[in-house]
């Protein structure tokens, strides 16, 4: 079965944990796909560039020059810094954006409400994705190659505009269209059932155990987003989903996600 592998950019960064999610990570037998993201780096390189990031509703708005610091980090320095590592332990990866072999089109996000139900925000040079947008095939015919790809959360519309998505979406929308298991990678073992405490891992989590947790306000925003997606990817078809620590790809540990 092909597994779908997502890790954030805090992994990256992070230069010992990254070589152990590497090692790790080429050890996993069998077909297998690697999603990222990057935006802490993103943010530091929009910095850098003399720009100010800003986020709403916890998105990145993306206006050009956004774009164009975002593509750097996600598509550049990122990828190819994972692709090279991953070379380093044996596993032949191929570094890809949506638009590389069209491998993933994304439809530009219309203006949205926000959560107050008033305030209409355009955020710009934003893509949203689903299973339908992955050329599972082409995917599929990398696989049967040999090769590992390494997905970064740069699509495009097909029309010649790159778009900045969702890395936890590309993920969950991969492993749906291959029919995947979808292991989403952070720094902590799964989820908790108190956030401070690190060792209090939830073996599972059901759609109905979600809707409770939310409405009692037992897990993190950050976490929110994660588990839907998990829950979308299992909806459209993935083979299975789980929370893990990026640093336990090879064991069965961290939070199985079920419908």
């Amino acid at each position: 079965m092909t597994k779908v592998f997502k890790i954030g950019g805090n992994v990256i960064e992070d230069s010992a944990m990254l070589e152990a999610f590497c090692r790790d990570f080429a050890s996993v037998h069998g077909p297998k796909v690697l999603v990222h993201g990057g935006g802490v780096m993103a943010s530091a390189l929009q910095e850098a560039l003399g720009q100010k990031p800003v986020k709403i509703e916890g998105r990145r708005v993306t206006d050009s020059d956004t774009l164009k610091a975002v593509t750097m980090t996600y598509s550049g320095w990122c990828n190819k810094t994972l692709v090279s590592t991953l070379q380093k332990y044996g596993c032949n990866a191929l570094g890809l954006s949506g638009c590389d072999a069209d491998v993933i089109r994304a439809g530009k996000r219309a203006p949205r409400v926000l959560s107050d139900g008033v305030t209409v925000v355009d955020y710009g040079y934003v893509g949203d994705v689903s299973a339908r947008s992955v050329d599972a095939a082409m995917l599929e015919s990398f696989l049967d190659l040999g090769l590992t790809p390494v997905l970064c959360a740069i699509n495009h519309d097909g029309r010649g505009q790159l778009l900045n998505t969702n890395a936890d979406t590309v993920a969950a929308s991969v492993a749906a269209a291959l029919k995947a298991e979808l292991i989403c990678c952070f720094e902590l073992d799964g989820v908790l059932a108190d956030r401070n405490d690190p060792s209090s891992v939830i073996p599972a989590v059901s759609t109905a155990d979600f809707e409770k947790m939310k409405s009692d306000g037992s897990i993190a925003d950050g976490m929110i987003p994660k588990i839907e997606n998990c829950l979308y990817a299992l909806r459209c078809g993935a083979a299975g989903a789980s929370i893990k620590n990026a640093l336990r790809t090879a064991d069965d540990s961290g939070t199985m996600i079920m419908l």
